[in-house]
């Protein structure tokens, strides 16, 4: 019998992975369906367009050459980025999706004898890298479901490494302001790595957007992370960045596995970025499908956070129940009892006729009194 359990490192034991939304495969086959087309996924936060036609098209072009490794050191889709946003190139460091950077983050600052600064209902997978360095997590309470970042700096200690600032922030949808930013960045220590991971950002209106940017071209202790998975719908990919002063993209660099990103979703990558008009259709999407959802919660008495994200946070009483029920009439939304918050679920933002299959679930669940909340 094998005895790996025991050979492995003790601390192993004691992680908890990440729990994705379910597919819609997976329910599909619990229910017995023949085909899944009838059920809608509103749990991942995935952008409800797809791709991007100019991406499909870059993806179909590259498949033929996928014989040959990637270009390791990414530099047509650096150069892509930097045109995109207006940084040098050499302050680019793209990665196998934003989550990737996290852990190689931890794999550069964190250890047991170190300290991160989260938020209570930040995004879960900084505590998940985290842990998975034996690093100890100070996590501070958020006000009106929004990063505090005055008790975050309050909460810091002489061997705080880093500091995770989601904006908008995952679950709530919250977002701090470029201002609030700015008086936390005149604070922060100088021992003390800020990340600002911005996987929503781009859903944001361009004057709305903080210029978090700014803090890496003054050579400042800065991640800023973003991602293809959300306003580029290139998920699947798994694709996204961190923009860091050349100190810190040199880092990233030392800890990296090599051909971290694929070819095709390069390639895809930089199509996505010169397609404007589907950027365009991606926040319109949003804006249109956060109104449409607000406006049928407030009309059945449910209540909700409003939203900068492409989701809202709903609080129905019972969270996890809820998404139970709501399988079974073939919607999949997301329990939120990971994150502390079992009497909600998250629900992203899907096309108009998702959105209305969603809402047309909780008026039924409502009227069956099986939806009580106070």
């Amino acid at each position: 019998m094998s005895r790996l359990r025991e050979i492995a490192s003790s601390y192993v034991h004691t992680l908890k992975p990440y729990q994705p939304g379910r597919p819609i495969e997976d329910l599909a086959r619990e229910l017995g369906l023949a085909s899944a087309d009838d059920i809608v996924k509103l749990a991942s936060n995935e952008n409800a367009l797809g791709p991007s036609p100019r991406a499909i098209e870059a993806m179909k072009k590259a498949a033929s050459r996928m014989h040959i490794y990637p270009d390791g050191g990414t530099y047509a889709l650096r150069e892509a980025i930097s045109r995109h946003i207006g940084m040098p190139a050499s302050r680019i460091f793209p990665g196998h999706g934003s989550n990737e950077v996290i852990q190689l983050l931890g794999h550069v600052f964190m250890s047991p004898n170190r300290s991160v600064v989260v938020s209570d209902y930040a995004f879960i997978v900084y505590r998940l890298v985290a842990d998975l360095y034996q690093t100890p997590v100070i996590s501070v309470p958020m006000q009106n479901y929004t990063h505090d970042l005055d008790a975050m700096l309050k909460a810091i200690r002489p061997d705080t490494a880093l500091v995770f600032i989601a904006n908008p922030n995952n679950p709530t949808g919250t977002m701090v302001s470029g201002d609030d930013i700015e008086r936390f960045m005149d604070r922060l220590p100088d021992h003390v790595v800020a990340v600002f991971d911005e996987a929503y950002v781009e859903l944001v209106p361009d004057d709305e957007q903080p210029d978090t940017l700014r803090y890496v071209r003054e050579g400042r202790n800065v991640f800023v992370l973003r991602t293809f998975s959300k306003v580029f719908g290139l998920a699947g990919l798994r694709v996204g960045y961190a923009v860091a002063p050349e100190e810190g993209v040199d880092l990233l660099h030392h800890v990296r596995q090599p051909f971290n990103v694929s070819a095709i979703a390069q390639a895809a990558a930089i199509a996505a970025l010169e397609d404007e008009a589907y950027l365009e259709s991606s926040r319109k999407l949003v804006a249109n499908g956060l109104k449409q959802l607000g406006k049928g919660l407030d009309d059945l008495g449910v209540p909700f956070i409003p939203s900068k994200a492409n989701f809202l946070l709903v609080n129905v009483g019972d969270g996890q129940r809820i998404y139970e029920e709501l399988q079974k009439r073939h919607v999949i939304v997301r329990p939120m009892s990971v994150y502390g918050l079992p009497q909600f679920v998250r629900v992203t933002v899907g096309t108009e006729a998702e959105n209305d299959r969603f809402l047309r679930a909780v008026r039924d669940l409502k009227a069956g009194s099986e939806l009580a909340v106070s």
